[in-house]
């Protein structure tokens, strides 16, 4: 219990500095960029750190085609490779950052390792 103290104490004492590196590492994501593709290349959706997508192209084959489920099928698989990379990028990146802590709770909030809440 005491060496969970000691943890909390360092962690506050460093506060500041976790919240300045937090910052950086939120301005990181919002410069990287993926790409995810479908249709082999046909629709490419690119996707920053943040889960935006910044841009959509799509080869004007397909739009000539006059396909527009097809159309909107890539795109809607084209996003979600993106979003997915994105995502998987991001959370590496922030991994790094954290230094092996843990990034995110179970549902509820708490951690599983923790007593509190219980009776």
């Amino acid at each position: 219990m005491f060496s969970q103290l000691g943890n909390l104490a360092e962690l506050m004492k460093n506060a500041g500095k976790l919240r300045e590196s937090v910052a950086k590492a939120t301005e990181a994501l919002g410069q990287l960029q993926v790409e995810g593709t479908s249709g082999g290349g046909a629709v490419t959706a690119l996707v920053n750190g943040r889960l935006e997508v910044v841009s959509i192209r799509i080869d004007p084959k397909l739009v000539a085609d006059g396909d527009t489920e097809l159309l909107e099928d890539l795109v809607t698989a084209a996003v979600n490779a993106g979003l997915t990379k994105a995502r998987d990028t991001a959370a590496q990146s922030l991994a790094a950052l954290a230094g092996g802590m843990p990034l995110g709770f179970p549902m509820g909030g708490m951690d599983p390792g923790s007593s509190a809440g219980r009776p």
